[in-house]
Order: structure tokens, then sequence, then C-alpha cells
């Protein structure tokens, strides 16, 4: 029988549950165990799809074609294992589903309630990732306790422990000690209230994983396990890392907390295999170089809106011992120019432009990218980022001065971006959206070749147009090369230019297949190629100073 570890949090919001959900799975995984990870969202959106990123920061893509929860990308880039559709469930989906069951008659007229029909379904999603070859699951339940929204699944992991047995079931809280700088203290109180209003509707956390500013003193830890009611062992610090997110599980580790995990489950495993983790972080700690990466995108306010792309970005440098330094500007500025002021003032060894939807900011993106191919400076297009790179193209080399999207302009006479013909009829009954893994061929002799060392490899969509087949031709004849097709020819997914050191745009997301033992070919290639940029301009030396990075 699997064995389940339940995540919840306290206090406050955006405390890094996701990140510590992910590191426990690393370590847990690392002691020779198979585990799955799981985030229940209490939301009533059916998934984050149609999201607006400064709402919910970006839409994570599953290799089976889900959108979900920016967290299932921890899950993958720490364990780097794959998760699926059934890895994230949010209020709507079981609402949805039990409301379904009842038009069906599946309750035989009986009424339908919270308890136990709304919590039976939890409860079936959790189960069903507890397969015969499943050593343990997490599942990480969104929100903060208090939350009225929260209330189904905590009831329903409240159930599971009961129906399971406490032996195969482990309660992990994350909270907050606030740090009072003006009385010089750190306070515990917070911490109490929230295991208190657990406590309250039945659930006793077995472990507190405590995040704070300041070190914590054995007085402070004995305080919180006497009024929280948990062992001296099990309260566990977890200090805002000084370098990177990658240091949480070292940091675990080194507070027993994969022991402690072990002994209360009773997994028979010894100590988890890190050194190539430890090793990695050591290379985040100590770089050798440095490059400035912009990122012209539209959400840039949101620090999570493109969070995969800023750590493949990570990834890439740690592959070369580089440090990334990114420069993020939003797209609205370079229509005012502003933009291009910012790429003289700070002088980017690299360019990227990260997806999106919708025509605001298109026009800054497409200036952003002539300047990269107009300067030679290394430019990596993510999806959107492809396709106005063949429209900036088409306008400024090809001649095709109305070149645009059907997106933007669907009644322009040069849509060099469109619905292939067939896309035109699915998108009469409602979806058009290619999601999911699909795979690509790799044209001999090319970048992208020679980057992933393969002929064909498998990438994750998220869009719906495609580059018009009508200009392929003309576009080949001005010297843009076709590197990735889809194995019956009919979609572009890679474009690279011939007479450029490295410009390269790619119809789908490589952000969500690098991790920082893996990085992405193609992101450590950029990197790569800004790297010998900065080298050229004698402008790759190292940082001053160092920030210290927010686990959250």
């Amino acid at each position: 029988m699997a064995k389940h570890i339940f995540v919840t949090g306290g206090v406050v919001s955006s405390l890094g549950k996701g990140l510590t959900t992910a590191a426990v799975g690393l370590l847990l995984k690392r002691m020779g165990l198979k585990v799955k990870l799981q985030k229940l969202d209490p939301y009533i959106n059916v998934d984050p799809g149609t999201m607006n990123p400064y709402e919910h920061g970006e839409v994570y893509v599953t290799e089976d074609g889900a959108e979900t929860d920016l967290d299932l990308g921890h899950y993958e880039r720490f364990t780097g294992d794959y998760v699926s559709r059934h890895s994230n469930y949010t209020t709507g989906q079981i609402y949805q589903t039990v409301i379904q069951k009842e038009r069906r008659g599946d309750f035989l007229g009986k009424t339908v309630q919270v308890v136990p029909h709304i919590v039976d379904e939890i409860k079936r999603c959790i189960l069903a990732l507890a397969d015969d070859e499943t050593d343990v699951v997490i599942t990480e339940i969104g929100g903060t306790v208090g939350d009225i929204e929260s209330l189904p699944f905590l009831e329903a992991i409240r159930q599971l422990r009961y129906d399971l047995h406490s032996r195969n079931c482990l309660y992990m809280h994350l909270t907050l000690v606030p740090y009072i700088k003006a009385a010089g203290e750190i306070k515990t109180k917070p911490t109490q209230q929230s295991v208190g209003e657990l406590r309250r509707i039945g659930i006793q956390p077995d472990v507190l994983i405590v995040r704070t500013e300041k070190h914590l003193t054995d007085d402070h830890k004995k305080k919180m396990a006497l009024f929280c009611n948990v062992d001296r062992d099990a309260v566990i610090e977890e200090k805002d890392v000084e370098h990177s997110i990658y240091e949480v599980p070292l940091m675990l580790i080194e507070q027993g907390l994969d022991q402690l995990v072990a002994e209360r489950l009773s997994l028979p495993v010894g100590r988890p295999r890190i050194r190539d983790w430890i090793d990695m972080v050591e290379v985040v700690k100590h770089p050798k170089h440095r490059v400035r990466i912009a990122v012209a995108g539209k959400y840039i306010q949101h620090q999570d809106a493109y969070k995969s792309v800023y750590e493949a970005l990570k990834h890439a440098g740690i592959a070369h011992k580089t440090e990334v330094e990114l420069l993020p500007i939003e797209a609205e500025d370079f229509e005012k120019r502003n933009g291009l002021k910012r790429f003289n003032k700070d002088k980017p060894h690299g360019i990227l432009v990260p997806g999106g939807f919708g025509q605001r900011g298109t026009e800054g993106k497409v200036a952003a990218i002539r300047f990269a191919r107009e300067n030679r400076i290394p430019y990596f297009g993510l999806c959107l980022g492809m396709q106005l790179a063949v429209i900036e193209f088409g306008r400024n080399v090809c001649g095709l001065d109305s070149a645009t999207s059907s997106e933007f302009d669907p009644k322009s006479a040069q849509c060099v971006i469109d619905l292939m013909p067939d896309q035109r009829e699915i998108a009469q009954k409602g979806g058009t959206m290619r999601l999911g893994a699909y795979p690509c061929a790799l044209r001999d002799g090319t970048k992208a070749r020679a980057a992933y060392a393969a002929e064909q490899v498998s990438e994750r969509h998220r869009h719906r147009y495609e580059f018009n087949n009508q200009y392929r031709e003309q576009y080949e004849h001005r010297g843009m090369i076709f590197s990735g097709l889809s194995p019956d020819g009919r979609l572009v997914e890679i474009v690279e230019l011939a007479d450029h050191p490295w410009f390269l745009a790619v119809q789908f997301h490589p952000e969500f297949k690098s991790t920082p033992i893996q990085p992405h070919p193609l992101f450590r290639d950029f990197i790569g190629a800004a790297l010998q940029y900065a080298k050229d301009h004698q402008d790759a030396a190292l940082p001053a100073d160092k920030k210290e990075e927010r686990v959250g």
C-alpha cells in the first residue's frame, strides 16, 4: 500500500508549499522510492488555462496536455519525473464531476452534499495516484488553513488518515514565523494559531516546516513543539535561501527531515543519494561567468508569469558555470522606444521573447526581435516568440509589409501565421489548441539538430496558430531555415536564420522540460551563444555581489 504525505500551509499564502513539496519528493526519490506528487487547488475555475497570468502566474502544461498549476513545474524540475493531468485538481473540476454524476443519476436520487459526495470525490482523486508501483504520494493542499475554500480538501485528508491508518499518512504543515524588526524578535504565535485552526478540524500536524528570515533558536523550536503538540525534532527550519531555491533540499537534509519522514512512515530506506545535486548547487554558488538575458514579455510585472522560462535560463547557466542575470522588459515599452533605450543602456548578451496570447505588446516584441536580428545578438523565441520572429522577418526581409497573424488581423492578405485548414473546421466546434507533447523531426546540419543530437524529439505545445505554408519557399529563399517540422512535414516547429550567430525560435515550450540537472538543449546552447557574445565584447565578468533568493 502506498504511503501518503499531505502538505498544508498556514498564516499567509505564497510561503513555498510547492517548493517544499517538490524538495520532499526529490529526497524520497533519491532514497530509492517511487514517488508521485499532486496539487489540489481550491479555486472554482476548472483549470488555470483561461486565467490571466497576473491572477495565477504561468500555466504549466503536462505531457498529456493538461493546463495546470505552476507548482507542477517545481515537481518536475526537482524530481525529474513527469506529472500528468491527475496531478492537479481544482474545486471546479471536483464539483463539475460530482454534478455530472448527479445528472446521470449515479447517486440514485440522494441529496448531494459536500459531505460525503464532494469529499469522497476528492479522496478518489488522491487515491487514484496510489497504484501498485507507487511507494509515496505527496499531496499539496492549495490555499491557507482557515480559508473557507479549502475546507472540503482538509476534511478529505482528515478522513483519509482514518481510512488508511495513521502509519500510512503523514501531515506536514508549512507555516511562517515572522521577524518583527522594530522589536528585534521572532514571533511564534501565528504558527500556534495556524496549528490550532488545523486541530479544530481534526488534523494534528506530524511535522512543522517553519519559514523564517532569521535562524530559529532552540528555545523557539521547543516553544513551537510544546504549543503545537509536535515532537521537537519535527520542527524543521526553512530559512530564506542565499543563492537558489535548489538549496532547499540540502537544508532539509541537514535537519534530518528525510530520516524523520522515513521513520514516521516505516519506509525501509537509506540516506538520499544527491551528490550530483550538491555539485549543481556549488556551481550556482560559485559561477565563473555572467551573462545578461533580456526577456521581453507582456506579463513582466508578475514574477511567476514566466517561472519556467526563468528557471530554464538558470539551468542553462549552470551547464556553463555561468550566472544568468535576467533583464525583464515590458513589451509595450518597445512600442514607446523605451525598450530600445534599455537595450542600449544594459547591453544584453541575449534576447528572449516568451509565449503569450493576444495582440497587446506584440509590436514591441517585434521591435525587440528586429533589434536582435540586426545587431546579431543571440535570440531565442518561444511559441508566440517564434510567430513574431516570422512576422518580423516577413516585414523587414521578405518585403511582406503587412505580414501578421490571423490572431491579430484575420482579414489581412498576408497572414504568415494562420490556422491550418483543418483547424478552421475544428474552430467551428469550439477548439483549436495544440496541447501537450508532439513529435518534431530535425533537419540535419542545423543548430537545432546539433543541440538535440537526435533525429526526432518530443516537445510540449500550447498554441492555436501555425506558420502559413504558402510562404515557406519565399522565406527559405531569403535565408530562414525550417529546421524542425512535424514528422509529416506539415507543421513548422523550429526556425533559424542562416546568416546569424544564433537566432532560433520554436513553436513549442521547451522550458517545461528543463531541470537543473539536465538543462534543456536549446536553452543550453542559447546561453552558450550569449556567453560567447559576452566574451567577444569582453563583458562576461562575475557580479560584485549576490542577491538573496526567497523560497516563496
